[in-house]
This record gives C-alpha cells, structure tokens and sequence, in this order.
C-alpha cells in the first residue's frame, strides 16, 4: 500500500521561503511552530540566516521546501540581500503589539525590491503578511489594518500566534500551494482577491476616534472651531461610518464616538 502511495506521487520540487521582518516579531518561533511542533519562549536572535528544510505533500506532490530565516536587524542587510534572488514564497511578518514592525512592512519590500527588482520577478513571488503574536495583550494594530495594507500590495494575510499555533497551518499551506499554483503556470503567480469593503480612510477614520486626545482631534478639527465647521465634520464623517453603511470593524463603536463629540462641542460652545 505504502509503495502505491508513493507511486501516485507526482514527481518532487524543490522551492524556496525566506521570511522576512524585524528582529523579535517572532519569525524563527512561526518558523519552529510549524516545522518543529514547538514553541520556543526564549528569544534567541537569528544571527544572519537561519536554513531549514521541511517536506509536504500537497497536489500528489512531495515538496521539498528550503526555508531561509532572515534576521531582522540591519546589521544584517548585506547577508540578506544575497538571498531575495530566486524567492518563490516569502512570509512578511509584524508584531500586533509593536507598531513600528507594522511601519517597517514597506521597507521590507523595498528592499527586497533592491535585489529582485520591481518586475516580474518580484511580482510574482507569493507574499503572506503574518500578524503575529495575536495571543499577546496590548494591541496596537488592529486586524483591519494589517488587512488593508495586505490587500493594496496583492499578499495573503493571516494572523498568527507561534504560542498557541493559530493561523500557522493555514498561512504555510496558503504559501505552499499558491508557490506550486506559480510553478504550474510557468512561474506567474495567481492575483490575491479580496473584497474587504471599507477603505484606508474609513480605518484612518475609526483609528482616530478612537485614539484621539479630545473631541476636537476626534473629528479632525483645530481647537476653537465653529458651530459650522463641527457640524460639516459630523456630516461627513457620519457618512463614512455609519454603522448601517459601513463594514470596517469598530466602525459602531467610532460612530458612537464621534456622535458624542458633536454633542459634547455643541454643548460647550452654547455655555
């Protein structure tokens, strides 16, 4: 029986991952989840390249997948920069909890830019963005985010925990079987759709409402502001988030917000 299976396998590949982000956003630990079965609390700091191999099967075939671990401090770049050639998969990953990693995202690309070139070679490597550490408190950037920078630059995205596993499978199996789709196209990756349904502004929008330092900030008006001019701003920011017209989440919770500065405003420019 075990001979037949092996039979039934379609010839091996070989390809190749590289992970990409900033130190201690938790690439090895995603990494040794997945291949490993474990999680590894300790933080050891990848020094240059990490390489590992794994094997999965997946359309009747073996895959023989090399895995390059890049570490993520610049010290590190001119090791880096030697192994963005040739790329098939590549899994961008961000701490939810630091929102400097989630900054660092485009130049990350950038980079690999640099040594691939923007053509189509770099267009049609298979990117997944990992939102990682998922399991940890104190977020600061929120799923809504990370999905619509995913979405402009065409890359899957997960969120994941190296801790309790979540999204780990599923992210590596997305990266693997959109690599092998590439490879069976004659190296030209199938396009990413997605039909998120809210835009960067309505995020932009809900971010500050809620993060605001007052009632002026929360409806992006200079303190002192007319009557006219904090009604304009409810006009048109209730457009954007009513909770009956827009699906971006906390879209309820930042209109309820933003109907409490008017009112608030309006009462304290009556007084």
């Amino acid at each position: 029986m075990e001979n037949m299976k092996k039979k039934n396998l379609k010839k091996s590949i070989r390809v190749k991952i590289i992970s990409m982000g900033n130190a201690e956003v938790g690439k090895s630990c995603i990494i040794k989840r997945y291949c490993e079965k474990r999680f590894v609390p300790k933080y050891l700091a990848t020094i240059g390249i990490d390489y590992g191999v794994t094997k999965v099967n997946l359309q009747e075939r073996e895959v023989k997948v090399n895995i390059f671990d890049m570490a993520g401090h610049p010290v590190f770049y001119e090791v880096r920069n030697e192994f963005y050639k040739d790329t098939q998969g590549a899994m961008l990953v961000y701490d939810v909890t630091n929102r400097a990693t989630f900054d660092a995202l485009d130049q990350w690309v950038d980079e690999m830019k640099l040594e691939v070139g923007s053509g189509h070679g770099m267009d049609n490597i298979v990117f997944v963005l990992c939102a990682n550490k998922i399991d940890k408190g104190k977020r600061v950037v929120e799923d809504m985010e990370g999905r619509l920078w995913a979405d402009a630059h065409g890359f899957h995205y997960f969120e994941t925990s190296a801790q309790t596993g979540d999204g780990i499978t599923e992210m590596f199996n997305t990266l693997f079987e959109g690599v092998l789709v590439a490879i069976d196209n004659g190296g030209r990756k199938q396009p990413v759709t997605t039909q998120l349904g809210y835009t960067r502004e309505q995020v932009e929008a809900i971010q500050r409402l809620k993060n605001a330092k007052d009632n002026y900030d929360r409806l992006g008006l200079r303190s002192g502001a007319t009557k006219d001019d904090i009604n304009r701003a409810f006009r048109r920011l209730s457009v954007m988030l009513h909770p009956d017209k827009s699906v971006a989440p906390g879209s309820e919770e930042a209109f309820k917000l933003l109907v409490k500065a008017r009112t608030d405003l309006l009462n304290a420019s009556r007084s």
